[in-house]
């Protein structure tokens, strides 16, 4: 069995030392040569990609299992444009797509689930929802009399884990307690983002669509606070989102314009998931216990 990662970044490195440890090759791509030696050095087969720099030939070679996690960007998904037909040539067993739950929109504060309109509040959101349909397409498209492609797409919450949470942001002296009342985020840890793509590489079912968030959507203040009591240190003060708007990233401001809650039934019900993090308490403890 072989993996080929477009984007091989911090949620699919993990994916490929959990399968590396299965017995799969894994292989996959990275935006400069020296992410690409570094990936080298810990065993995975790793090639340059970018819209300038295409795979060599050959490199898809002998790939059955497939995973995307590459954003589009505003000409499309880089993956799909430069290497399409080299992909659905595969006799691929399973193929994924890392998505996001911000092609939801903003609902408000209320449910979404997979079966929710499609409602983007931005051009990241519509680039997605973009890539989103392209994917799945290659269902309906064989070569040769095979099927079209066992395409599933994974809507991810916010991510964090081990070096990419609110400790690294407190030790760092960045973190910042927003308030915008009412405001809660989905949020999942990277382990548990492995262990769904690892459940439906085992139980596949294409053209399938998966939320991918823990149980607890939370305000983001709330998360920043207990991050700080678990480090023994004090959290830094409540800022009111109005006062702090002007001073963020375009990136977290459109975190902000969206406000929902995520339903995680599905990785549940269909692929038996079991999450290891419910909930942000439980995911921060075990990084922190982890460090220690």
């Amino acid at each position: 069995m072989r993996l080929f990662v477009f984007g091989l970044g911090y949620t699919a490195q993990v994916l490929a030392r959990r399968l590396a440890a299965r017995g799969f090759a894994v292989a996959g791509t990275a935006r400069t040569a020296e992410q690409a030696a570094q990936l080298a050095r810990d065993g995975i087969a790793a090639h340059v990609f970018t819209r300038d720099a295409p795979l060599p030939p050959g490199a898809l070679a002998g790939t059955t299992h497939l995973l995307a996690s590459i954003p589009p960007d505003n000409a499309g998904d880089p993956a799909l444009d430069l290497h399409g037909l080299d992909i659905v040539r595969l006799p691929l067993a399973w193929a994924g797509y890392l998505s996001t739950t911000g092609v939801y929109g903003d609902r408000g504060g209320a449910w979404v689930d997979e079966d929710s309109p499609l409602a983007p509040t931005g051009p990241r959101g519509e680039w997605r929802v973009a890539a989103e349909a392209r994917w799945r397409g290659l269902r309906t498209i064989g070569t040769g009399g095979r099927p079209g492609l066992p395409a599933h797409v994974f809507r991810l919450a916010g991510i964090y884990g081990p070096g990419r949470s609110a400790f690294d942001q407190l030790r760092a002296g960045t973190a910042r307690r927003i308030v915008k009342p009412g405001q809660v985020f989905s949020r999942t840890h990277v382990a548990d983002i492995a262990a769904v793509l690892e459940a439906s590489i085992a139980r596949p079912e294409p053209g399938a669509v998966y939320n991918v968030c823990d149980d607890d959507a939370a305000p983001p203040q709330d998360v920043v606070a207990f991050a700080a009591q678990l480090l023994g240190v004090a959290p830094p003060p409540e800022i009111a989102f109005g006062d702090a708007v002007a001073t963020m990233s375009p990136m977290a401001r459109s975190f902000f314009a969206d406000n929902k809650r995520v339903s995680n039934r599905r990785i549940k019900d269909r692929l038996g998931v079991r999450l290891a993090y419910p909930d942000y308490r439980a995911g921060l403890r075990a990084i922190l216990k982890e460090e220690i």
